[in-house]
């Protein structure tokens, strides 16, 4: 099954986005929440982030989603910084919606192709019509 890494600079946004998901998607899933640096304060950690994707991965591939252009640098970092080799895509996806949306599609069974695009037509939902 496809994982799902949720990046945040905040260890709470990063919380948020994963219980949202996982209610959604179910809590037998591949989604991991990496937020804030190991500290505690704001920020992202390459390491960690790397650590997350080696957790959601089960074999068929990690989809990322990151809350801002930092922590798509820090995970773009991170799969350089990978040893095994792990299929990685970084969604260009609003992380919330993203998360949601790439979840059920995961869970369901969806391809890797099929998760990403999901998680990028969450940028196209109007929220008011």
């Amino acid at each position: 099954m496809v994982g799902l890494l949720i990046v945040s600079h905040s260890k709470k946004a990063a919380e948020g986005i994963f219980e949202l998901a996982i209610q959604m998607a179910g809590k037998e899933h591949r989604v991991v929440a990496v937020g804030g640096m190991e500290d505690g304060s704001i920020g992202t950690d390459a390491l960690r982030i790397r650590q997350g994707i080696m957790d959601a991965n089960d074999g068929d591939g990690v989809v990322v989603l990151a809350d801002l252009g930092s922590g798509i640098l820090s995970s773009q970092m991170a799969i350089d910084l990978l040893e095994e080799d792990i299929k990685v895509e970084i969604a260009d996806a609003p992380i919330l919606e993203g998360a949601v949306s790439a979840a059920v599609q995961a869970a369901i069974g969806g391809t890797m192709e099929e998760v990403i695009e999901a998680a990028e037509l969450a940028k196209q939902v109007s929220k008011l019509e």
